[in-house]
């Protein structure tokens, strides 16, 4: 619930910032001088690369959630077995154990969209965020395929 929160107001001051940089460039633009209207077009090229980036991201938490949600239902959902550190981290050689195990799992069955979201789990307790979300979007590819 904290992250939802968190995601929340992020984005409420993304968008407040979004509108009010675009508004600066708009009358950049209204000013209609040989360089204000240029730099008033750059001013409004932040905000929609902004926009669009937030709803990339939004879009892709939902299906995430959703597939999350789905799995929990078949109760299909990773079970943590990690060890953890005292301060509570997780231990560097459980994370690579399991993540042989999930590998492994989705080279056995690499159309299953299951298999890719545990590995995307995996990778994500592994620390390695960058193909954590690339295993997700293809859990997310694959379970929109099968629809």
């Amino acid at each position: 619930m904290r992250a939802k929160i968190t995601y929340f107001v992020t984005a409420a001051v993304l968008v407040f910032y979004f509108v009010l940089v675009g508004s600066r460039g708009v009358m950049l633009i209204q000013d209609g001088k040989l360089i204000t209207v240029p730099m008033g077009i750059a001013v409004l090229v932040l905000p929609l690369i902004g926009i669009w980036f937030l709803w990339a991201n939004t879009r892709f938490v939902t299906r995430a959630n959703a597939l999350a949600a789905e799995l929990e239902a078949e109760g299909g959902l990773p079970v943590d077995e990690l060890v953890r550190t005292p301060g509570g981290r997780i231990d560097r050689d459980s994370a690579d154990a399991v993540f042989a195990r999930r590998k492994a799992e989705t080279e056995d069955t690499p159309n299953d969209w299951r298999c890719w979201f545990r590995l995307a789990v995996a990778y994500q307790d592994a620390r390695d965020t960058p193909r954590a979300r690339k295993a997700m979007q293809r859990a997310i590819t694959l379970r929109e395929a099968a629809e």
